[in-house]
């Protein structure tokens, strides 16, 4: 299955997917030293973002969720890639300057949405992905 989506961030990664149909808080949602989301009634609790592919709604929450992310980038806790359904400014800016590949504007409630931006696409199989934002 291929997923097309608007680039933000170029790059390249594959890994597993960790999927959230509810947005997540980075500041205090994240644990910045163990990468695992900490946030009590989430989802995804007690789960490790690190070297995954992340897919998720959006953010919420501080802008120092972008900070968190470079963070976890930084001690190789970060995703290994990011795709959102819609952009938000904190985790744009956290995918930048923690250079994680990042692409947006997917739904991901269908298989496949065709969109303008033809540079960006998560491969899936079973439950391992490749994202490519070129």
């Amino acid at each position: 299955m291929r997923i097309n989506g608007k680039p933000v961030v170029e790059g390249k990664a594959s890994g597993e997917i960790l999927f959230s149909p509810e947005p997540i808080t980075f500041f205090g949602g994240v644990d910045p030293s163990s990468g695992k989301i900490v946030e009590r009634g989430h989802p995804l609790y007690s789960q490790i973002i690190a070297g995954k592919i992340l897919v998720f709604p959006h953010s919420k929450g501080s802008t120092v969720g972008s900070y968190i992310l470079l963070r976890l980038a930084r001690k190789g806790l970060a995703p290994a890639g990011i795709v959102s359904l819609r952009p938000d400014e904190v985790t744009i800016v956290g995918a930048i300057i923690g250079r994680i590949p990042m692409m947006t504007y997917v739904d991901i409630n269908r298989d496949s949405l065709p969109l303008n931006g033809k540079r960006g696409f998560l491969e899936v199989s079973s439950s391992r992905a490749y994202l490519d934002v070129f």
